[in-house]
């Protein structure tokens, strides 16, 4: 096999191969094996005619050509081998004219994972890993007092109370809002708790609710905000129809050191807050980790360059649009809703974070280049390691087998530990 190989533009490249004919003329006999079986031959069976019989019935340059279609599909792989190619997407070729016992020429136009370059990050990358050491992170008293209310609220027991609702109570309300008379989409509630001074509604619609007994019914007239998501309401007056079916009075427990033992291995309420504490400086040494390694990502990627073929970044921006549309469906939104109420398409959109996904491909390509500059690399046992700790979450590993692609999963694995040594080797600068 003889393989040329070109490098074009925008990381593409152009291969030139040819292949001797003893190399690939068994491919004719494996495409008369799959011509046959829609071929008719009276007297033989649906794929059983033999090589001679099919080419007079449908010509010797068809069962060639298929052939050398067959023989292109079985050794592009070797061909990409052979010359050292990372090839993505759909590759163009182009078939040469094909002869029998002739060599089997063919031109492969492909994109290529592009080779980034990288300039001088490594003074950058220290001032970021300076700046870090200094900082000094602390928590103060005020804001473990705002956590432990947060923790005392959640342990609010609820007492139905026979009496006028008061700001703080849980109110459990039907409602229904109409306009001109007429119920509005969406605008009915069901057995809908809601406490009042949240401020969680829109403004009027909680102050209505204060002074209502359980069974009470009322309706109040209210003006959506100008700013209302929906753009048919804004701005708009509707009639809310309110049923209180429920009132509760919230009793949030006194922070003390019974009430930190009821939470578990906490001795005093002075212990609760030592942990809090702990907590705390914890989430923020990790924002500020998080941080360090953002700004040293972003010193690097400042000095790279690379030609990204369109359909790398395209892919990119695909599966951007794609995680974006499932984080929206988790909050009950719909990818179509979403632009919609942006007045975008899904093409705008696309065109709008192609930057983004450039960037992001140039951040993947610099840590890449940087784990290979420096050897950095994680070993078998690590990535087994990594790989088990997904595998523990699943009923069986006869389970996994069916429902996990288990060579993703370790090429994941792999990166995310790889990616994880570099930045650890980056810190240390």
């Amino acid at each position: 096999m003889d393989v040329q190989v070109k490098k074009l533009p925008k990381s593409k490249v152009e291969i030139a191969v040819s292949i001797p004919w003893n190399e690939w003329k068994g491919e004719i006999d494996h495409a008369v094996e799959h011509l046959a079986k829609d071929v008719n031959v009276q007297g033989f069976r649906p794929g059983h005619a033999p090589r001679e019989v099919i080419e007079k019935k449908i010509g010797k340059t068809t069962v060639l050509i298929e052939g050398a279609e067959h023989a292109i599909d079985h050794l592009f792989p070797k061909v990409l081998e052979a010359a050292k190619i990372d090839a993505i997407g759909k590759p163009e070729i182009r078939l040469d004219d094909v002869q029998a016992e002739g060599p089997l020429s063919f031109l492969v136009t492909t994109s290529v994972m592009p080779e980034v370059r990288l300039g001088s990050w490594e003074k950058k990358v220290k001032k970021e890993n300076s700046a870090h050491a200094k900082e000094k992170l602390t928590v103060d008293d005020a804001e473990i007092a705002e956590e432990l209310r947060k923790i005392a609220e959640s342990r609010t027991k609820f007492v139905t109370v026979d009496r006028e609702a008061r700001d703080g109570d849980m109110v459990e309300t039907d409602f229904e809002v109409t306009m001109n008379g007429v119920p509005i989409e969406g605008g009915t509630g069901k057995k809908h708790p809601v406490v009042l001074g949240k401020g969680a509604f829109i403004p009027g619609f909680e102050e209505g609710i204060l002074g209502m007994r359980a069974g009470d019914e009322k309706s109040v007239e209210l003006v959506f905000p100008e700013t209302y998501h929906v753009d048919t309401l804004a701005g708009k007056p509707a009639i809310f129809h309110i049923v209180a079916n429920l009132v509760q009075e919230r009793l949030i427990p006194e922070l003390s050191d019974e009430f930190a033992r009821s939470l578990g291995n906490f001795e005093s309420l002075e212990s609760l807050r030592g942990n809090v504490s702990d907590g705390l400086l914890e989430e923020r040494k990790a924002k500020a980790k998080e941080r360090l390694r953002t700004g040293i990502l972003e010193s690097i990627v400042e000095t790279a360059e690379a030609e990204l073929p369109d359909v790398l970044v395209e892919s990119e921006v695909r599966r951007m649009i794609g995680e974006f549309g499932n984080q929206a469906s988790m909050m009950g939104l719909k990818l179509e809703d979403y632009l919609a109420r942006m007045k975008k398409t899904e093409e705008e959109l696309a065109k709008e974070w192609r930057p983004q996904a450039e960037k992001r491909i140039l951040s993947e390509l610099s840590i890449e280049r940087i784990a290979t500059d420096q050897a950095i690399e994680p070993g078998q046992e690590e990535i087994e390691e990594e790989m088990n700790k997904i595998l523990a979450y699943a009923k069986s590993v006869s389970q996994a087998e069916r429902e996990l692609d288990l060579p993703a999963m370790y090429a994941a694995s792999r990166n995310r530990l790889r990616n994880e040594k570099v930045f650890e080797w980056l810190e240390r600068l």
